[in-house]
């Protein structure tokens, strides 16, 4: 629920942003002032640009706005000292956060300080004596305000790092938490006396003859969902490279877990090419075995993923030898290993 309201309050309060500040603009237009009009304009499209803000959107155009409509806006708030109008300056409060919220920080912070030298230099001549007193206090403190709240968001941030235990991009569980939970995993199954069994999923981005980074970056998101929704629910899967996720399978032999592998990597096969990816995906699959650890295991899964990418890719392969497709009741592969 936390992660919703995070994805759908910044959205919500953008769009009716957006429509706040069109509504402004056209008043603006109305009453002839042309300053207060792109104000309100470059706020429209801060709001516009922040609905489409994260890392999903962070392909051309949008960051490139987000800086035009922060610069325009910015611009505008600081000839509103010297041209007026006089009501426009009192968006100068809020300027400071708006900075913190849509720039890195350190880009703020100096546009922040020479933002304040601006209005301090030219509240010197251009406003009557009360009025720069006011206009000076009010403006030190909330821009204090601000860097007190820019100074919890980042601690918050930095003290909540290790605690995170999810993949931004693809909801995977953190790497740093894979030793870990597969030790506990691995105990659980000798003290029961279950199977376990573990999966390494991979795309085979060396056999392709184009550079894919990018179109890649982009359906990763839509690979974290598929496998969220093809794996059980005490399934674990993380993410351990750019490119490559490890599934815990607890209860699942060796032939258990290389069906599940065919069938989430031809899943994944299916999802690349409906996105016009021309890539194949290869898993390995690694049983526990006597004497296993957390790390035996994983070597066992990585060099079993390895062994199919060297074989020419787009197939599942188990530590000790290939999955016969006679024998897991698959069908031979297709693609670029039939053509092989």
């Amino acid at each position: 629920m936390p992660q919703t309201a995070e994805k759908f309050l910044p959205g919500k309060f953008s769009r009716s942003g957006f429509i706040a500040f069109g509504l402004t603009t056209g008043f603006c237009l109305f009453m002839g002032e042309l300053l207060a009009a792109v104000a309100a304009a470059a706020a429209a499209g801060l709001c516009l640009a922040g609905t489409h803000q994260g890392k999903a959107h962070q392909n051309a155009p949008w960051p490139q706005l987000r800086a035009f409509f922060l610069t325009a806006l910015v611009l505008a708030l600081a000839s509103a000292i010297w041209l007026g109008p006089w009501p426009l300056s009192h968006w100068l409060y809020a300027l400071p956060l708006v900075l913190f919220a849509m720039a890195p920080v350190y880009l703020a912070a100096i546009v922040t300080v020479i933002f304040i030298f601006l209005v301090l230099a030219g509240t010197q001549w251009a406003i009557a004596l009360p009025d720069r007193h006011q206009m000076m206090t009010a403006l030190v403190l909330t821009t204090l305000l601000g860097a007190i709240l820019v100074f919890m968001r980042e601690y918050k941030s930095r003290q909540l790092a290790p605690l995170r235990r999810t993949d931004e991009l693809t909801q995977a569980a953190s790497r740093e938490y894979l030793s870990a939970d597969l030790h506990k995993e691995i105990q659980r199954s000798e003290r029961e006396g279950t199977n376990m069994s573990v999966m390494m999923i991979g795309l085979d981005t060396h056999l392709s003859d184009v550079d894919p980074d990018e179109d890649i970056r982009a359906i990763l998101p839509r690979i974290g969902r598929y496998l969220h929704s093809q794996l059980r629910d005490f399934d674990t899967y993380y993410r351990v490279a750019d490119l490559q996720f490890l599934v815990i399978l607890p209860g699942a032999n060796t032939a258990e877990a290389a069906r599940t592998a065919e069938q989430v990597r031809r899943g994944l096969c299916t999802l690349m090419d409906s996105h016009g990816l021309k890539l194949t995906v290869s898993t390995g699959v690694a049983g526990l075995n006597i004497g296993d650890d957390a790390d035996s295991l994983q070597q066992s899964v990585a060099n079993a993923l390895r062994r199919a990418q060297q074989q020419g890719g787009n197939r599942t392969q188990t530590y000790s030898n290939p999955v016969p497709p006679e024998a897991s009741g698959l069908t031979e592969p297709s693609g670029r290993e039939a053509a092989q």
